[in-house]
């Protein structure tokens, strides 16, 4: 087989958006992460409006959640950021009312096309709409919407699509059933 160099990368984002990055954790790091949930929240939020966030007043962040690019991030009211989320928003992120992504999820917007020899950035928008829940550990990554009402359980890798109303789990998440409330 031909060998190939792949040591060819070259970081697509711009010099500006490196500084505006580092600017970003630099804040968090002082300003944010000391606060519990309980003293802080409307000073993360706002922290995180002056970065670009499009984040309702109701929504909930804890300090020390990890978000890459707080202006790829739009929180509806309601919505949970818990503690040690890692929100990789290369591209953007929209988190719709009444959901929650539980501890140490990860939500991945970015990867590298391995069919070049450069590897060149990939980006893609995740949407998790309304009334969701993202289990504790899980993976969502990029390109990915989950349905309204639906259920990401607990350590679950979704790559695909997740219809509304819907409880799904594994890796690769698949099917477990439909999400039915009993009042």
């Amino acid at each position: 087989m031909e060998k190939i160099d792949l040591s060819n990368y070259k970081n697509s984002l711009s010099r500006k958006n490196q500084i505006a990055r580092f600017a970003w954790t630099i804040t968090w790091t002082l300003l944010a992460r000391p606060f519990p949930r309980s003293l802080g929240n409307f000073w993360k939020l706002f922290l995180l409006r002056l970065f670009g966030a499009k984040i309702h007043s109701k929504a909930v962040v804890y300090s020390n959640v990890r978000i890459y690019m707080p202006w790829n991030l739009e929180m509806n009211e309601y919505s949970c950021l818990a503690p040690e989320v890692d929100c990789y928003n290369v591209a953007k992120i929209k988190i719709g009312a009444n959901t929650t992504i539980s501890q140490k999820a990860y939500l991945c917007t970015a990867s590298h096309d391995i069919t070049k020899s450069n590897n060149p950035l990939i980006i893609a928008p995740i949407t998790i709409e309304d009334q969701a829940w993202i289990g504790a550990s899980a993976y969502v990554g990029m390109g990915v919407t989950v349905g309204q009402g639906s259920v990401v359980g607990a350590t679950a890798s979704v790559y695909k699509n997740v219809e509304a109303w819907t409880i799904v789990g594994g890796n690769p998440a698949k099917f477990i059933k439909n999400r039915i409330i009993h009042e």
